[in-house]
């Protein structure tokens, strides 16, 4: 599946599976280089093309205040899932990234659905692919995140990240992050350059 703003949805086992120490490193270095990604759920999801960077020296960020029981995970090891509950009803998945003691994270913004299109269709109740994935709210709903998957390793079930394709050319936009009113000039945020399966366009 691919289209005019999309990327073309290969055969992604040929390609190497991100493991734990992948995401060690500084959570806006690894947020670009997951574009063009493949993040599935349970066999459920697509192309990353829409992400966000976090980090504890910035107050945009869950874990700026330190470690609590809603955001311990973040604290590390890298590698894992934090999920936590938006406007009291999304559920939004990050991936962990730094050492461990250093609170930072990857929220996933969006996806270009390419397998399980039919479950996340009946999980969000629409058929149009392009709003599918489009919000970290969204995507929560359409992978099914839950509060079970809540620190667990994104190199095994139900996860499975693959990354991009060497051979593909992908050109990553950046911009402020959405919604974060306390660093509102920082650029962490980072999409796959035209695509309409992100949750708001960048500027061209």
């Amino acid at each position: 599946m691919s289209d005019a703003t999309g990327v073309q949805a290969t055969d992604v086992s040929t390609r190497r599976q991100l493991v734990q120490d992948d995401f060690a490193g500084d959570a806006a270095i690894i947020a670009p280089t997951l574009i063009g990604a493949t993040l599935l759920v349970n066999g459920v999801g697509g192309v990353i093309v829409e992400v966000e960077a976090y980090d504890q020296t910035e107050p945009g960020s869950h874990c700026h205040g330190g470690p609590t029981p809603r955001n311990r995970v973040m604290f590390g090891p890298p590698g894992h899932a934090y999920v936590y509950l938006t406007y009291g009803i999304h559920l939004c998945l990050n991936f962990v990234c730094r050492e461990a003691g250093r609170g930072a994270g990857i929220l996933i913004r969006a996806l270009q659905p390419t397998q399980g299109l039919e479950q996340m269709r009946a999980r969000r109740g629409m058929d149009n692919e392009h709003l599918l994935c489009a919000g970290p709210g969204r995507v929560g709903e359409a992978l099914d995140i839950t509060m079970d998957l809540y620190g667990l390793a994104l190199d095994a079930p139900p996860f499975v990240i693959w990354e991009r394709d060497p051979d593909a050319r992908i050109r990553v936009a950046c911009g402020p992050r959405i919604g974060v009113h306390k660093t509102p000039g920082l650029p962490w945020r980072f999409g796959l350059a035209g695509s309409r399966y992100v949750s708001k366009r960048f500027p061209d």
